[in-house]
């Protein structure tokens, strides 16, 4: 009901829309050629719909935004938030004459505190730039992502990502204590707080993390800091089964250790990582488990899970001697997703969230579907937290694998809620996974979801079509 009072803007409007956008934006940010606002039509996801844009703008100021905004109200048209478009999920493919609204201008970091412990930035800014730059002032902002060095803070917060250290240190949400935002109709509203402590009304901060970009435009963030850790070591351990290698992930969280990662690859993204970049992994292995540790001694803390390692079946454990070969084993991991693309050229990257206890059953789940439809189908996994990323390889120019493919990606979906599950740890709902969201929640959770984007959002023109 909401989405149908958008109305793309015909032809002979759209003169009149830019003209309206030129009134508060210099001209150099209104991009109307269509070789170029083509290329704003979709982030990295597959098999999503997207539209043709009418327009696409780059503000750089909030007052810009604003405007933007105002001028969408006026003329009811809708708006599509975008980041660096790395997004997995098509949460920022552009709707039909959209105005497509990227933020990677606004790039400023515009504060570090090192007593409050906070950094104040616009959403522009490149998760791996503000890591680097907390880090000279001896602080640390641990969400990660694999694409921190492309990802913005904006998108990061507009789809809630994680990463590889969450397992200790937890996903972007639990770092965002204060949002300035822009509303559909333009005005300006302030959520949150700079404070260590703070329970004043309704958590709307909490609330527009995920969002999508279906409640407001984030066009500045207070962000919490943690004192930077010491240099991390890191484990490798080579298992038999992926079964084995679920067991010692769950012997390491009941013994009460607390990794600051925990990482899984199955044997079939070993190999795509070995011939991407020709790292040496050991391909006999059937699962390779990465434990790291960024204690006082980690050393120790290692030999401890890989005692655990073993007990649970690992064929060999070998710990990292020094930063450089902890960092080498890293990098293995973080070009587990490319090199798994490379397979086939195309990929869907599943984003599936069990309880720890059941990692085990969803691996050997995955593994079932691949042999049902005759595909590759690569897992790598925030094991610590039970966050499995399978991954369908496949070929888009052949029309039965493309269908084979988005078969095995619903019954993926559908095996992790079995599991007690959800669809979604970390990459978002956006296009992808509307069906399985309504799935997850319920049509009791779906009318109350729907009720609050109604409140914020009341004429629709807020990245429709996402979500639900």
């Amino acid at each position: 009901m909401i989405m149908s009072r958008i109305e793309a803007p015909r032809d002979q409007d759209t003169g009149t829309l830019v003209d309206r956008l030129l009134a508060g934006l210099p001209a150099e940010a209104v991009l109307t050629d269509p070789d170029i606002t083509v290329s704003y039509a979709n982030d990295m996801a597959s098999f999503c719909p997207s539209g043709t844009p009418a327009v696409v703008v780059l503000p750089r100021t909030v007052e810009q935004v604003q405007h933007v905004m105002r001028v969408a109200t006026e003329l009811r048209l809708p708006v599509v938030p975008q980041g660096a478009r790395t997004g997995l999920s098509g949460a920022a493919n552009a709707s039909e004459g959209c105005i497509v609204l990227s933020l990677v201008k606004m790039d400023r970091i515009l504060e570090i505190s090192p007593v409050d412990r906070i950094a104040v930035v616009e959403p522009g800014v490149i998760n791996a730039t503000l890591s680097r730059t907390v880090n000279e002032h001896g602080l640390y902002y641990p969400p990660d992502p694999s694409s921190w060095e492309m990802c913005t803070i904006g998108g990061n917060i507009g789809t809630a990502s994680g990463g590889l250290c969450c397992v200790k240190y937890g996903v972007t949400a639990e770092y965002v204590l204060g949002l300035d935002v822009v509303l559909a109709d333009g005005r300006l509203m302030s959520t949150g707080r700079r404070t260590a402590k703070g329970v004043a009304g309704y958590d709307l901060t909490r609330l527009f993390v995920g969002s999508e970009g279906s409640l407001g435009i984030v066009v500045k963030a207070i962000l919490a800091l943690k004192p930077q850790p010491p240099q991390q070591l890191v484990l490798a351990a080579e298992f038999g089964s992926a079964a084995a290698a679920c067991d010692a992930v769950c012997r390491i969280i009941a013994d009460g250790h607390v990794p600051s990662l925990l990482e899984l690859m199955d044997r079939t993204t070993v190999k795509a990582v070995n011939d991407l970049a020709h790292m040496g992994l050991p391909e006999t292995t059937e699962a390779l488990l990465l434990a790291a540790f960024d204690t006082l001694d980690p050393a120790a803390d290692l030999a401890a899970v890989g005692a655990l390692c073993e007990a649970a079946g690992a064929t060999q454990v070998v710990p990292a001697e020094d930063a450089a070969e902890s960092e080498l084993l890293l990098q293995a991991r973080r070009l587990s997703l490319t090199a798994l693309e490379a397979v086939k050229g195309t990929t869907m990257i599943d984003d599936v969230c069990v309880p720890r206890s059941r990692l085990g059953e969803m691996l050997e789940g995955v593994e079932r579907i691949a042999e049902k439809y005759q595909l590759t189908i690569g897992v790598c996994a925030h094991a610590g937290d039970g966050n499995t990323h399978p991954t369908v390889c496949f070929d888009a120019q052949d029309a039965d694998e493309s269908r084979r493919a988005r078969e095995s990606f619903d019954e993926i979906m559908a095996l992790g809620l079995e599991l007690g599950g959800t669809i979604t740890g970390e990459h978002g709902v956006g296009v992808l996974k509307k069906e399985w969201l309504a799935r997850e929640i319920g049509p009791v959770g779906v009318e109350m979801q729907r009720a609050v984007k109604a409140s914020f959002d009341p004429l629709g023109i807020l990245n429709p079509g996402k979500l639900f």
